[in-house]
């Protein structure tokens, strides 16, 4: 299965958010054993790297980004992922930038924890627990 991860599922793995990092870590871990292709949109490192250097140092917060991208693929945000985007039926931009990335990607998922977010979404949107249920684990 090919995958697209969204922000805040890579954001409770890193900082290791008590309510969600249990089930985040377990998607991370699909992906490090190839059980799923996942890719990070370009979008969410530079999310990420911003968020991480309010709590981390430059360097450590590097090496976050570092680890990322040796576990996952990066799609791309170009100017078709854009206007794609800017006519597709989620109303919340980054979001629906996310959806065409995943698209260009050949997504068949985006792992969210807002799966509400994506309702009007061409791809189906799956919680972290929704996709371990799906794959049995």
């Amino acid at each position: 299965m090919r995958v697209i991860v969204d922000t805040n599922v890579v954001l409770d793995v890193l900082l290791a958010r008590r309510s969600f990092v249990e089930s985040a870590s377990r998607v991370f871990a699909l992906v490090e054993q190839s059980r799923i292709e996942a890719s990070l949109c370009a979008t969410t490192v530079t999310t990420v790297d911003y968020l991480l250097t309010q709590s981390l140092s430059r360097d450590e917060g590097r090496q976050a980004l570092r680890g990322l991208l040796d576990l996952f693929e990066i799609a791309p945000v170009n100017r078709s992922v854009i206007e794609k985007a800017l006519q597709s039926k989620i109303e919340d931009f980054e979001d629906a930038v996310l959806e065409q990335a995943g698209r260009l990607t050949g997504a068949e998922a985006i792992i969210t924890r807002n799966t509400k977010d994506f309702r009007k979404s061409s791809i189906k949107a799956l919680d972290p627990t929704e996709l371990l249920l799906a794959l049995e684990m």
